[in-house]
């Protein structure tokens, strides 16, 4: 990570904190609270790193939030993000050569391309100069983050995870969070839909024990590559060769059969027992909520090996705004090329961050047919990792730019009617807490692609529709209106709850002149006119199948916690939420400088 740090420093998008900070709780919080600055703040450097539980100090440094920034994303790429999109349309499209000049042009860009393979070499790598094998094999010696009051322990949150078939030929490299259990034993949280799991079902049927190596650290891209939602058998580290021009140059794990970059700052690696499953969790993720307690493999470390002076790499995962804000950024326009395979007549797509990505996505399209956007979200649904996407909104090309929140939501708004909804089911990752089961829920469609004549209600002012609302709803407790000036405003509406959110939908149709859009969340930890962490709250909370109500032209929408009222049997997780005294000592120290209406914004 030096040439990262240095890079970091000359563009002076790098904080150096010399304070003594502990990995329980301190260190992520304040890296918490950096990244939630308007340019994302500076990546952090803590040089100053102790345990106080353990009463230990470690002799490396941790860095954070190194792609916390638009500008940190390019600079660690070392290239513009769309001329990575626009190398892999181009490669996309590639047609026979035409004439002679053709031929020369095509011939250096294949011959270019000769560098994305990755390359196996001899002997050992740089990461492999201190190895810890056997009885001197101990995870605490690594200062690995416990980041959240409730998480289930210490959990590694940027380990690169390399895994193979079981027949050798295909290889993946992912990224799945890691609770330390032990000095020798790391959950493996990764979920039933990602390849590493594909591989663990061909050890499981076969018997046999399956090896895994785990990268920390050594260029930022080997990380990022990790996220890559490439299809199954593809190599993520191609993606490294496209980027740079170099291929990753790999060494043999010591104890596995694996090939890691021979400049990472740690290897761990291991062999899980397929037989063997253990509860990993809770851990507050980056829906925002705390993911609960379940079964995942384990992985029994057989070596730790790391540089001479290594730099551990981490990140933190919360409520948004976070550092994979810019990770998916950088993703979204990357991948565009390959989205658009699937779905040719896709323009645009945008994933809100405060929607957590898979929650929401925000598309352009050309419509061409009656039913063409229809369509479009059986395609989403169908391909890849889009597949986990829960709401998609699908507008024609004439719309405003898609991150334009406000002029998108004004256009989709004034094309709405309860008709411009597709309601079905299909898979949602493991993360999500809201479906009355596990991995299957409700999915919804908008389709604003063609313009319709909508009817407008009979607006008042919040205060005089609040009196009416409390008259039918007496556990109503706030009101607030947004987008007033469409034809579909939409009432966020504040319930001190004890029944079903049906039943007060129900009670509210005598003013249907006066609603269009309804949406009913909790009073508790809910700012009715905070619209950024509404998004984020509701589109975590609903099951369209389950918690969306039509009447005429009134739509309701239910976004509180469920419970027994609801008939919901599964445990409903807590908010993710800051440790008060630890904001407090950070303030105290004078390291948290996180201005005050960020911190209301963000409900830290």
């Amino acid at each position: 990570m030096n040439k990262t740090i240095a890079l970091l420093k000359k563009h002076n998008e790098l904080k150096v904190i010399d304070k003594e900070l502990d990995i329980y709780l301190e260190i992520p919080h304040l890296a918490y609270a950096e990244v939630k600055k308007e340019d994302g703040g500076k990546a952090l450097l803590f040089t100053n790193v102790v345990s106080k539980k353990e009463n230990k100090k470690f002799s490396e440094p941790v860095l954070m939030n190194v792609f916390g920034s638009y500008k940190r994303c390019e600079l660690l790429f070392g290239r513009t993000i769309e001329s990575v999109a626009d190398e892999i349309t181009n490669l996309l499209h590639m047609k026979p050569p035409s004439g002679f000049m053709d031929k020369i042009s095509m011939a250096k860009e294949l011959f270019s391309l000769k560098n994305i393979f990755p390359k196996r070499l001899k002997g050992e790598g740089e990461c492999q100069s201190v190895k810890y094998l056997e009885e001197n094999i101990d995870l605490g010696k690594l200062p690995v983050l416990t980041t959240w009051e409730q998480d289930g322990g210490p959990f590694i949150t940027m380990g690169q995870v390399y895994t193979q078939s079981l027949d050798g030929e295909m290889v993946n490299l992912g990224m799945y969070r890691l609770q330390v259990y032990d000095k020798n034993h790391l959950g493996m949280h990764w979920q039933i839909h990602k390849d590493s799991s594909h591989f663990f079902d061909q050890y499981q049927k076969a018997g046999k024990k399956m090896p895994v190596s785990i990268a920390i650290g050594g260029d930022p891209l080997y990380t990022w590559c990790a996220t890559a939602p490439l299809p199954y058998g593809v190599n993520e580290l191609l993606m490294y060769g496209l980027i740079t021009k170099k291929p990753a140059q790999l060494v043999k794990s010591l104890t596995t059969p694996l090939y890691i970059p021979k400049d990472v700052d740690y290897v761990i690696e291991g062999w899980v027992d397929t037989q063997e499953m253990k509860i990993e969790g809770p851990f507050g993720d980056h829906t925002g909520y705390y993911t609960l307690e379940e079964p995942y493999p384990v992985l029994e470390v057989s070596a730790i090996t790391h540089k001479k002076e290594p730099t551990f790499l981490a990140t933190v995962v919360g409520k948004p705004p976070l550092e994979d804000k810019y990770m998916g950024w950088a993703t979204g326009k990357i991948f565009f090329p390959l989205l658009k395979t699937t779905v040719p007549d896709l323009l645009d797509y945008h994933m809100p961050e405060n929607a957590g990505f898979h929650n929401l996505i925000l598309a352009k399209m050309q419509p061409l047919y009656k039913g063409h956007a229809k369509q479009f979200m059986h395609a989403f649904w169908g391909a890849g990792q889009m597949s986990f996407v829960k709401h998609a909104i699908f507008v024609d090309e004439k719309a405003p730019s898609l991150d334009n929140y406000e002029s998108f939501a004004a256009y989709v708004l004034n094309r709405f009617t309860p008709k411009s909804m597709f309601i079905t089911e299909g898979i949602l990752d493991a993360l999500d807490h809201s479906s009355d089961e596990t991995l299957v829920g409700g999915k919804l469609g908008i389709d604003a692609t063609s313009a319709v004549v909508v009817e407008g209600p009979n607006l008042l002012g919040d205060a005089e529709l609040f009196e009416k609302v409390q008259e039918l709803v007496p556990d109503a407790t706030s009101l607030h209106q947004f987008m007033r000036n469409t034809k579909n405003p939409i009432t966020v509406i504040t319930l001190n709850k004890t029944r079903n959110a049906r039943e007060y939908f129900d009670a509210l149709i005598p003013l249907s002149q006066n609603l269009r859009v309804v949406v009913f969340v909790d009073e508790k930890a809910n700012d009715v006119l905070n619209s950024y962490m509404l998004i984020w709250r509701v589109t975590n909370n609903m099951d369209a199948q389950r918690d969306v109500y039509i009447s005429g032209l009134m739509v309701g929408v239910d976004g509180t916690n469920k419970s027994q009222v609801d008939g919901f049997t599964r445990e409903w997780p807590d908010d993710v939420d800051c440790t008060p005294s630890v904001v407090e000592y950070l303030q105290k120290e004078e390291l948290w400088d996180l201005d005050e209406k960020l911190n209301k914004k963000y409900q830290l």
